[in-house]
């Protein structure tokens, strides 16, 4: 009798341990896709690894996404581009090719597969205490929203600084140009 309590006992963990992580998944996601329309131009996303450190600037919130990188910025990637008012300006940190030699194979996986998911977008790098500085800058006046992953490489992060998804450098140009002439 003893026996058949302790199973059914882990069985009724083992399922709660299997729903509590998939509502975490759902909320993440929901949530996600709550702000994303309420983003704009200037605005940043942060897809970041584990370590990323929660920080004070009252610009920036966050959401724990209970999953890997490569889900996450799958799913972030997609939502940007289905969205018709926002364009993705991808950053990624320089560290992360140096890193790639000293933590082996699962850092190359990662890049691979997190390059797949980026193709077609141009991917800017750069140092990863410039993303900081610049991120304090713009966190004074926009909004930064961060979210957070299980990803254990280091320097994984990708940043993502929005652009308008209508409207582009020439128009604005030629804008500006026409009402110096008014």
């Amino acid at each position: 009798m003893g026996l058949l309590v302790c199973v059914i006992w882990l069985a009724a963990c083992t399922s709660k341990t299997d729903t509590n992580k998939n509502e975490q998944t759902a909320d993440w996601k929901t949530e996600f896709r709550k702000k994303l329309p309420l983003l704009g131009h200037r605005n940043w996303i942060l897809v970041v690894d584990k370590a990323f450190p929660l920080q004070q600037s009252a610009g920036m919130e966050y959401i724990y996404a209970p999953e890997g990188m490569e889900a996450v910025l799958r799913e972030v990637i997609l939502g940007i581009k289905a969205s018709d008012h926002i364009k993705p300006i991808i950053y990624r940190d320089r560290e992360l090719e140096f890193v790639k030699r000293l933590v082996g194979a699962k850092a190359d996986q990662l890049i691979q597969s997190t390059q797949a998911i980026l193709k077609g977008t141009a991917v800017n790098t750069m140092l990863h205490d410039s993303v900081f500085k610049q991120l304090d800058r713009e966190a004074g006046l926009f909004k930064v929203l961060v979210i957070k992953t299980n990803e254990t490489v280091p320097y994984s992060s990708t940043f993502i600084k929005l652009d308008c998804g209508y409207w582009d450098a020439a128009k604005e140009a030629a804008m500006r140009k026409e009402m110096t002439g008014h």
